[in-house]
């Protein structure tokens, strides 16, 4: 039972948080790539699906169509990714699940080591790891909370036992 989380407080649902099924999830973020690549402004999409789509015509007209990969590649990879990547989950659609009460205005993560206090309104900047290197975090999960900006990636919150909403 160390491995589900408790989200509780001032919300309508208490939600209780198992990281062990979440590599299905596809909201699941690649931290590896993630922290990478430098974090750039929201783009519009429109202008985004634009150059996707130009760069695409762009290589069929020079190279021709090429057959997408079969199905069977398509797992192979995937299962592959699933072994060796980090991956990690955004904590806001699970604190919009909870629904917290109109007075609530502090996310407090409980650890065996203290507390950690949030303002509610940043909770959209708050990623919680769950695997590294295609391992669950057994020992000193079972999630690690991370700043979306990277600026606690080597010192990221750990133990954590349960996510409170006051």
């Amino acid at each position: 039972m160390e491995q589900i989380i408790p989200f509780k407080g001032k919300v309508s649902f208490p939600v209780t948080l198992d990281p062990g099924v979440w590599i299905f999830d596809d909201r699941r973020i690649d931290l590896d790539s993630y922290f990478a690549e430098p974090n750039q402004p929201e783009a519009d999409p429109n202008d985004e699906y634009t150059k996707s789509m130009s760069k695409f015509w762009e290589k069929e007209i020079r190279e021709g169509a090429i057959f997408p990969p079969t199905i069977q590649s398509e797992k192979k990879y995937e299962k592959e990714k699933v072994l060796t990547g980090s991956f990690g989950i955004p904590l806001s659609p699970f604190l919009k699940n909870a629904e917290p009460a109109a007075d609530a205005s502090i996310l407090i993560v409980e650890t065996r080591n203290g507390e950690h206090s949030f303002p509610i309104e940043e909770a959209d900047s708050l990623i919680m790891a769950f695997s590294k290197k295609g391992k669950p975090l057994r020992e000193d999960g079972p999630v690690h909370f991370l700043l979306k900006d990277g600026s606690n990636l080597g010192n990221p919150i750990t133990h954590v036992t349960a996510i409170r909403i006051d």
